[in-house]
This record gives structure tokens, C-alpha cells and sequence, in this order.
């Protein structure tokens, strides 16, 4: 059954690859550490980060994942117990580093997934004009949401928009009867759930901007860098590891995979748009979604078997991409932002004292949010089936 599918063994059809193979790509994922950590101090890190920053932080991430996962994968062939003391820590680095990164992308996937709802034109920078006026028209129980605004300056409304709005006070109705109506704007319960959401979502990833920080300057990371240090020179294999070929370890990692593929329900997911993403959407419990966890778990062994095909191959075998293997990780990634940016739409709606135009829009953002996690599920289920096609 496992053979079915993404065959780790594929790109070795030479001498089998043992315990030196997997030392030489652990020895150059560290030296891919140790240089995304001379780049991070080199180019230093403002108030939100310069760009070569977040580059380092990414490569540092990178880096600190496939060590993690070369350890997990081949650990028969490692110290165990070294192994068991430094994967919690390179989870600990790579974790700590990707909640700013996760959080500046989940409120941007929110706004522009509002302005699309409205059927706005304007960009999800130019909507202040919606929000000032909504917040002029608001009853007295919404100060909740006037709070949440952006700053001054944040979001200035498009030049035209003032006069348009002027001129359609003296004019009467904005649009002739039976004509389209404008919607530049967006309306103002989305304007307002832009505004919360920018409020939340910005300071959560200033707050985890600041934690990457102090973690990077914590004794507990330059432990984790000496470690690595060490590892680029030296790889704690076991005495067998020298003779012990790495392809059944990859093919197990593979089959792990294939076993969580296969309890997902992947006749459910071969239909778009079935709603089943919607089935818990009003329950009060604040906890991820429970039908989310197999898809992250299916999401992570196939990272894992990836980079068991990568440790396998060789630096010629890494030089060739599978795009089968991105095709189901991209759909993947897409499901997980989905299914969070979902969890903090519905938990900006339990904000309290929002006014009920607020709530409806997160309310739609939420489900809009739950269809996207559906439609990623089912271009999975169609990547996978091709594969399974193509292999039998």
C-alpha cells in the first residue's frame, strides 16, 4: 500500500546511502544555521524587522526544521539521547520564530478576503474613509469598535472618495434606479472587523516580534547554537550508523504518512464546497477546529517524509524538485492558514460590546474562511488521487 505512492527511493538507483549520507546533510544544516544566524545579528532587527531580518529568521527556520526532522526520522542511527534533549529545542527556535511571520500573513489574507466578500475595489489600505463614517453613524453602544480604528494615517481613504461622498449628500441617490450600485468602499460592519482585526492581529505579531527577540538573545537559544556548532562538525552516530542503509527509515516515514492519508476523509474532500468544514462553526468552545487536527498531522508527516526523500537523495537528488510533493504541501499550508485565519475571525466576533454589523461581517469572513479550508482539502484529495493513479 505504501508503494503506491510518493516513493522515497526513486532518485537512488546507485549504492545504497547510509549513516555518512545522513551525517553530511545534518553537517550542512547546521552550516545553513550558523550562517542565518551570522546574517540575523549582521543585519540587526528594528522595531518590525528590516527585510534581511526576516530572511534570516526564515532560513533560520528552514534550517532548524530539517535537523529536527532529520532527528526524528533517523534517530535509530543517533545518540538517542542527545536526539531527545535538542529536537524540543529546535521545535522551541523554529516555533518562536514563525508567529510574527504567521501573524502578518493572516491579517492580510483576513483583509483582503473582507474587501473581496464586499466586492470592494479599493486596496485593504484605503478603506479609512468607510471606517470614519461608520464610526459617525454608529449608536452609542459601539465605542468597542471605535477603539479598535488603526491609526491616524493608517488606512487614508482614496482622494476621490471625499468628494464622492460630499457630492452624493447634495445629490441624492449615489446611483440612477436600476444601476449598479458603487462599492469602493467597504461597508461599515467590514470596515469595522478590519479595523478590530488590525488591532488584534498587529498587536499579537508585535508581541511575538518581541519574543522572537528575546529569545534569540536567551541563554536557552545560544545553548541550542552551540549545540548546532557542535553538529556542523560533528554528527553523534552510532557505531552501526556507518553500514546501516537510510532508505527503510525514509520508507517508514513514508508509510506514516500514507496510514494518516488514508483515515482522512478524502470522499468527503473530492466534493468542493460540501459544507462539512462548517459542521462545529457555531460551538462556543474556543479550542482549534476538530476536524482540523488530522489535516495538520497529514500536513507535518509529509513535511517529515520530504525531508527524509531530501537526507535519502543526496545534494545531486535535493538539486531536483518534486513538484508532486509541493503540490500537496502547498495545498496543505493552504489549509492551515485557512483553518487559523478562521479561528481569529470567529475569535475577534466574541469580542465584547461590537456592534451587530461587526459581528455579521466576521461572522462571513469566518465561513468564507471555512470554504477556503474545504477547497484546500479538496485540491488535495485531487493531487493525491493523481499520484495514487499514476503509481498503481
Amino acid at each position: 500500500m505504501a508503494q503506491q505512492h510518493l516513493d522515497p527511493t526513486n532518485p537512488l538507483a546507485g549504492a545504497a546511502p547510509t549513516g555518512d549520507a545522513l551525517a553530511g546533510y545534518l553537517r550542512a544544516q547546521a552550516t545553513e544555521f550558523l550562517r542565518a544566524l551570522r546574517l540575523h545579528r549582521e543585519t540587526g532587527s528594528g522595531a518590525n524587522g528590516s527585510e534581511g531580518s526576516a530572511d534570516a529568521a526564515r532560513a533560520l527556520r528552514r534550517s532548524a526544521r530539517r535537523i529536527s526532522a532529520g532527528l526524528h526520522t533517523f534517530q535509530p542511527l543517533l545518540d538517542s539521547d542527545w536526539c531527545e534533549a535538542m529536537r524540543p529545542e529546535l521545535a522551541w527556535v523554529s516555533g518562536t520564530l514563525a508567529m510574527e511571520h504567521a501573524y502578518t500573513a493572516r491579517l492580510e489574507r483576513l483583509l483582503t478576503a473582507l474587501h473581496r466578500l464586499s466586492g470592494a475595489t479599493a486596496l485593504p489600505g484605503q478603506t479609512a474613509g468607510a471606517v470614519t463614517a461608520g464610526r459617525a453613524d454608529a449608536p452609542a453602544g459601539t465605542r468597542a469598535d471605535a477603539a479598535a480604528g488603526a491609526p491616524a494615517g493608517r488606512r487614508a481613504a482614496p482622494a476621490a472618495s471625499v468628494p464622492q461622498r460630499a457630492a452624493s449628500r447634495d445629490a441624492g441617490p449615489r446611483t440612477p434606479p436600476g444601476a449598479a450600485p458603487e462599492r469602493g468602499n467597504l461597508t461599515v460592519g467590514a470596515a469595522k472587523a478590519g479595523a478590530l482585526l488590525d488591532r488584534q492581529l498587529t498587536l499579537a505579531r508585535t508581541r511575538a516580534h518581541s519574543t522572537a527577540l528575546q529569545a534569540l538573545g536567551s541563554s536557552r537559544f545560544h545553548a541550542v547554537a552551540d549545540k548546532v556548532a557542535v553538529l556542523a562538525s560533528e554528527v553523534p552516530l552510532t557505531r552501526a550508523a556507518g553500514s546501516t542503509d537510510l532508505r527503510p527509515l525514509a520508507a517508514a516515514a513514508q508509510d506514516r504518512l500514507t496510514d494518516a492519508v488514508t483515515a482522512l476523509p478524502l470522499v468527503t474532500a473530492g466534493s468542493p464546497y460540501n459544507a462539512a468544514a462548517l459542521v462545529h462553526g457555531l460551538s462556543p468552545d474556543t479550542v482549534p477546529h476538530p476536524q482540523d487536527a488530522p489535516w495538520h498531522q497529514v500536513r507535518l508527516l509529509l513535511r517529515l517524509h520530504r525531508y527524509a526523500r531530501e537526507a535519502v537523495s543526496g545534494p545531486k537528488g535535493n538539486a531536483v524538485v518534486d513538484l508532486r510533493l509541493l503540490s500537496a504541501g502547498r495545498a496543505l499550508n493552504r489549509h492551515r492558514d485557512a483553518s487559523e485565519a478562521a479561528a481569529a475571525a470567529a475569535q475577534a466576533a466574541r469580542t465584547p460590546r461590537i456592534a451587530p454589523a461587526t459581528a455579521y461581517a466576521l461572522g462571513v469572513l469566518h465561513a468564507d474562511q471555512r470554504h477556503e479550508v474545504e477547497a484546500a482539502r479538496f485540491a488535495f484529495q485531487q493531487c493525491w488521487q493523481k499520484e495514487t493513479v499514476r503509481t498503481s
